[in-house]
């Protein structure tokens, strides 16, 4: 059986036995790959420091992008819920497009072009800029646009220009870092495609990781709503690890707190990473679930 018709097979297989969505693949360019894979530590790096965490999931300090550009959030130790919706210990996001912090916490945050609000719950979205220098900053606030001091260090990126006008960075293998650096800042930032709205925002299938090990999740096309509330086209994610030989569940993680990111601590082997989109309130599924596989490599002390 060759390559092709084995990968065909073990999709069939997942698609067909387990009624789950296949997860993106790695690069199919060996270069390409490579650099992808020269990423994937610094990309889920668990953060054990900081109980409350909120960041931007695929966005770093200096990265020179085409726009628009695909914007990705994660909250840990807090959970969203919609706007307008109140729930102790949950809020939403907004980016801060080049302007300050807000002065006051107590004062709401004003609806304009530097204050960008996701009051439907949203773990994404695709930010069209100018040419240019911008700075960008998450900014975590309360049903009512008020301000947590929760909030992302300040990052700039440079937008190129528009997409339809830049070209796709190539990697040249006599020029690797310089070339892989410009083609992985293009990757993590182009959109997705609409195919499959369930998604892990920093994994992709078949990657080796050192445990322990951040998992960022999103969702498009769905707001994030923390149990105890609810509102109209929202959920909560649930994360399963199972061994890859026999299935068998190893960990569980109910996140109807509405945290969208979760630090993973297991051992050498295996596994499949099993996401859901639950309803807040029923529980029950309204995508279908999204299995990713993965190996660990190795673990860290800790």
């Amino acid at each position: 059986m060759n390559r092709c018709l084995k990968n065909l097979w073990w999709f069939v297989l997942l698609m067909g036995a387990f009624g789950t969505a296949a997860a993106a693949p790695l690069p199919a360019d060996d270069n390409d790959r490579a650099c992808w894979l020269s990423h994937t530590h610094e990309r889920t790096r668990a953060n054990l420091k900081e109980l409350t965490v909120v960041d931007f999931s695929n966005l770093r300090n200096g990265y020179k992008v085409a726009s628009p550009i695909q914007v990705d959030f994660a909250v840990r130790g807090m959970g969203v819920v919609p706007a307008g919706k109140e729930l102790k210990g949950t809020g939403h996001h907004h980016i801060l497009v080049d302007t300050r912090m807000p002065p006051s916490v107590t004062d709401k945050l004003p609806f304009n072009d530097k204050h960008r609000h996701f009051g439907k719950g949203q773990t994404s979205t695709l930010l069209d800029l100018p040419a240019g220098k911008h700075t960008l900053r998450l900014l975590f606030a309360d049903h009512e646009h008020r301000p947590y001091f929760v909030f992302s260090p300040e990052i700039t990126v440079e937008v190129l220009g528009p997409r339809s006008a830049v070209p796709r960075p190539k990697i040249d293998p006599k020029n690797f870092d310089a070339t892989c650096a410009a083609w992985y800042q293009d990757e993590v930032s182009r959109p997705r495609p609409a195919d499959e709205p369930l998604h892990f925002t920093n994994l992709r299938a078949g990657e080796a990781l050192v445990s322990p090990f951040n998992v960022r999740l999103g969702v498009d096309g769905y707001g994030i709503c923390a149990r105890g509330q609810s509102a109209e086209k929202t959920g909560h994610f649930m994360l399963d690890v199972l061994a890859r030989a026999d299935r068998k569940p190893v960990q569980s993680f109910d996140l109807s707190n509405g945290a969208t990111q979760a630090n993973l601590f297991i051992g050498v082997g295996n596994y499949f990473l099993r996401l859901r989109f639950v309803d807040p309130v029923s529980g029950a599924d309204l995508l279908r679930p999204h299995e990713l596989p993965v190996s660990v490599t190795q673990q860290d002390r800790v």
